[in-house]
């Protein structure tokens, strides 16, 4: 095996400008696939980040109130005794901290936008102080009576700033309009499209908005110690809040307000509860995840195919170029196996090789983007569910390409390989070219 090796090796060097030509080409695909996978890993590492701080936890237990068969709304009543149930349930529990759901009007001076507006404890959100990036006034102040924060786009909408009032309106649960103002108190960054249509007030805010009691909420969110048991918790707490006493719907698995729809066609009054996870709750963007791995998988597809016909064609020049090389080979006993794992051996020397080196340059390059904090345009911001780029680079992603390129190399190069070895050596070694 070892002569085998040795002159593969020395083929390859022999032929120094083909070799780093085709060597270039696939480490380049590499890089690319690489570049692409660290996007999308990127994109769900920031969709999971920015789901899990803006509009759920990893398991919600949320619900709705209807007080009449045809009008519900997104509250959960006597929430802190089912926060002291849940709490008795769930030990993989890491925190738990309380959402008002409600979606209202905006308005300012010279404008206004619908969004959603959630109620939270800024207290006790330590999640949310990771994540929201502050660019003008104080988070703190948020715990403040009458105060709002938004993002940056939502200010450029409604042309305000730290210290502006604003007033948010939006229909109680009895149906009748209701009016609050606000002190604007932190302007945050965007947080690609996610921040789009989210604001936050204090709990005790919204429920003067929609004139709702002190133990009333919107959903629960739980932070698990360990999201693999997302499954399990859920599954669980169907059972426990059943047992006791708790009407709880079935599973479905869409964002809440997706559901008013078909809850308001339902003939009953008063308290369910809905079990939701992270995913559920932004199952409507999960489409732009989709999309770019099926444009990453066909993007690789294509980029297999140039590889491909480059090294068919290269090995068969290869090969045309060494007939009489292949038949004095043949002629002095080496067998037609050997002369295929030959041809097979230079593949995968040059390819792996060349992919190891295409993908470590992408991961550098991945690294250095995110060293650098580049801010990514506008329409890409929406896209990425961030406002800077975002490569990440998984050591199973960079195997993963690593490991299909090479292979992929090494398929193509066995039907030339094949036919080398079936050379006749007088044939071949009579070879002129």
């Amino acid at each position: 095996m070892s002569q085998i090796l040795l002159i593969a090796y020395r083929n390859l060097m022999a032929h120094r400008r083909r070799s780093a030509l085709l060597g270039a080409a696939i480490a380049g695909v590499t890089a690319v696939l690489v570049i692409l996978m660290g996007v999308t890993n990127g994109m769900q590492a920031t969709m999971l980040e920015s789901a899990t701080t803006l509009m759920s936890g990893h398991v919600n237990v949320g619900g709705f109130f209807k007080v009449t068969a045809g009008q519900a709304a997104a509250v959960v009543t006597d929430y802190p005794k089912l926060v002291a149930e849940l709490r008795k349930e769930v030990p993989e529990l890491e925190y738990v901290t309380q959402r008002g759901r409600g979606w209202a009007k905006i308005i300012s001076e010279t404008g206004s936008i619908q969004v959603g507006v959630a109620g939270m404890d800024i207290e006790s959100e330590p999640g949310f102080r990771k994540v929201v990036q502050v660019r003008e006034g104080k988070l703190d102040d948020l715990a403040q009576p009458g105060t709002i924060l938004i993002f940056e786009e939502q200010a450029k909408k409604l042309e305000v700033k730290v210290g502006d009032t604003l007033t948010i309106a939006a229909p109680t649960m009895r149906g009748t309009n209701n009016t609050l103002d606000v002190r604007v108190v932190a302007i945050a960054a965007n947080i690609g499209m996610m921040s789009s249509w989210q604001s936050f007030v204090p709990s005790k805010s919204l429920r003067d908005l929609y004139q709702l009691k002190d133990d009333a909420t919107g959903a629960i969110f739980l932070y698990l110690k360990d999201m693999k048991d997302i499954p399990a918790v859920q599954q669980r707490l169907r059972e426990k809040l059943t047992a006791a006493g708790y009407t709880v719907m079935d599973n479905d698995p869409r964002a809440f307000w997706f559901k008013f729809d078909s809850v308001n066609r339902e003939g009953w009054t008063g308290q369910k509860l809905d079990i939701t996870n992270w995913e559920d709750e932004i199952s409507f963007v999960k489409w732009v995840v989709g999309a770019l791995g099926a444009i990453t998988s066909g993007l690789t597809f294509l980029l297999l195919v140039v590889i491909a016909v480059g090294i068919m064609n290269t090995l068969w020049i290869a090969i045309r170029e060494r007939t009489r090389e292949i038949g004095t080979l043949r002629a002095i006993g080496m067998q037609k196996g050997r002369v295929l794992v030959m041809f097979l051996t230079e593949a995968f020397m040059l390819s792996l090789g060349a992919t190891v080196a295409g993908a470590a340059v992408a991961s550098a390059v991945c690294l250095f983007i995110n060293s650098r904090q580049m801010v990514a345009p506008q329409v890409v911001q929406a896209m990425l569910l961030t406002e800077h780029w975002f490569l990440k680079v998984e050591p199973g992603s960079v195997v993963f390409a690593v490991t299909l390129i090479t292979l992929a190399s090494m398929l193509v190069s066995l039907i030339p390989s094949f036919l080398a070895a079936r050379m006749k050596p007088v044939t071949a070694m009579h070879h002129i070219g």
